[in-house]
Parts: C-alpha cells; sequence; structure tokens
C-alpha cells in the first residue's frame, strides 16, 4: 500500500491499482483529480477538509467513487454526488479498503463555537487519522496521522498523543496554516517523544510504501 501526503490534511492510499483519499479540503491545492479513486473519507464539515468544488473534480473523473461522511456531511451533499453516511463504530468495505470509523466530536475550539461531528479513521487496520481530535482507536496503530497545528490544539497534546498511541510511523498532518518556520519547529520537538518507545517520526515529501 503505498501512502501518499498533500497540503494540509489530505492523504491517499493506493491498493491494487485503487486509490483512497482522505480530507480533500479548501487548503490543499496539490492533488489534482486523480483516477482509479474508489472512495473518499470526510473528517468533519470544516471547509480546510470538506470542498465541494474538490469533490465534484474528483467525482466527475471517478463516477463511480463514494464519499463518506457523517450525516452533516451526506445532507449538504444532498443527491448531487454519490455518497453514503457513515456512524462511530461502523466498518465499511471499499474494495480493497477496509474501513473503521471513531470519535465523534470535533475537538473544542471555543466553548462559544458549537462543536460538529468528527470522525477519526482506520484504514486496513493499518493507518490511522484522528480528524479534528485526539481521539484514541483503541487498538493497535502501525502508521499514524498526527496534527500538529490547529486552533483547537497545543503542539503539547500532539507530543502527548503519539505517545499514547504508539504508531510505528508517526507523519505530521493538519499543518497548512503553518510557515516553513512552524513545520520545522514541529518536525524538531516531536520526533523525541516517538523516539522514546521506539517508533519513526517522518515528514512525507515523497510517497511512503507501508505494510496493509
Amino acid at each position: 500500500m503505498k501512502l501518499t501526503k498533500y497540503e494540509h490534511a489530505c492523504f491517499t492510499l493506493e491498493k491494487e491499482g485503487k486509490l483512497l483519499v482522505v480530507d480533500p479540503g479548501a487548503y490543499t491545492t496539490d492533488l489534482g483529480a486523480p483516477e482509479n479513486v474508489i472512495a473518499i473519507v470526510i473528517t468533519h464539515e470544516h471547509a480546510d477538509h470538506f470542498d465541494p468544488d474538490a469533490l465534484s473534480a474528483l467525482i466527475a473523473h471517478n463516477p463511480d467513487a463514494v464519499i463518506y461522511g457523517h450525516h452533516d456531511i451526506v445532507k449538504q451533499l444532498g443527491d448531487t454526488l454519490p455518497n453514503t453516511a457513515v456512524e462511530v463504530g461502523h466498518q465499511i468495505e471499499a474494495a480493497p479498503f477496509r474501513l473503521e470509523f471513531f470519535g465523534g466530536t470535533h475537538a473544542t475550539i471555543h466553548p462559544d463555537f458549537p462543536p460538529v461531528a468528527n470522525f477519526g479513521v482506520m484504514i486496513d487496520d493499518t493507518v490511522y487519522y484522528p480528524g479534528d481530535s485526539f481521539t484514541l482507536p483503541e487498538k493497535p496503530v502501525k502508521v499514524l496521522a498526527l496534527p500538529v497545528t490547529a486552533p483547537w490544539m497545543r503542539i503539547a497534546e500532539a507530543m502527548d498523543y503519539a505517545a499514547i498511541v504508539k504508531a510505528n510511523v508517526v507523519f505530521p498532518t493538519h499543518d497548512g496554516i503553518a510557515s516553513d518556520t512552524g513545520k520545522q519547529l514541529a518536525d524538531r520537538m516531536i520526533p523525541s517523544f516517538v523516539e522514546a518507545y521506539g517508533g519513526i517520526y517522518k515528514r512525507l515529501s515523497s510517497p511512503h510504501e507501508i505494510d496493509g
């Protein structure tokens, strides 16, 4: 399985010639409209993760693909694009991928901001991404997509979360709002918390091959 990281919170997994796309939001400008997409996962409705224009472009090139997301996502899409609502605990076969959903609520930005639904997604019992939260999957994780910059978090939370999950490989994500200096800061501060339990922290600048 090949994992490719794109801007901000978007990444893809390729397996058996099929592609899974996660969170192609408005902050992601380098994805384009790849072919052979079988499924698209949207963790929550914020624009940096959920961009109807990007989804329309993907479906135009991949009419058999299905968008998976919370009922709030499905409601906004209506009948315009193929979609399936999922809930916490759902396990979905989007062949050749297996998806499992965790969590339920976006991390708090401010008490006056109403919370939105948010899913963490586990792919093939291998790659886990918590969306905009630090929800634990309560099962082993081989590859963790770790949020490192956001209005809803402190970097200490990312450090602690990585240390708790103990994934074999951790790569930073959700960093489209960080400058190059900010990204370098995360890359200096977080690795020791991953290396302490024997894991590897790696910024993905090229496709990464993983078992799964």
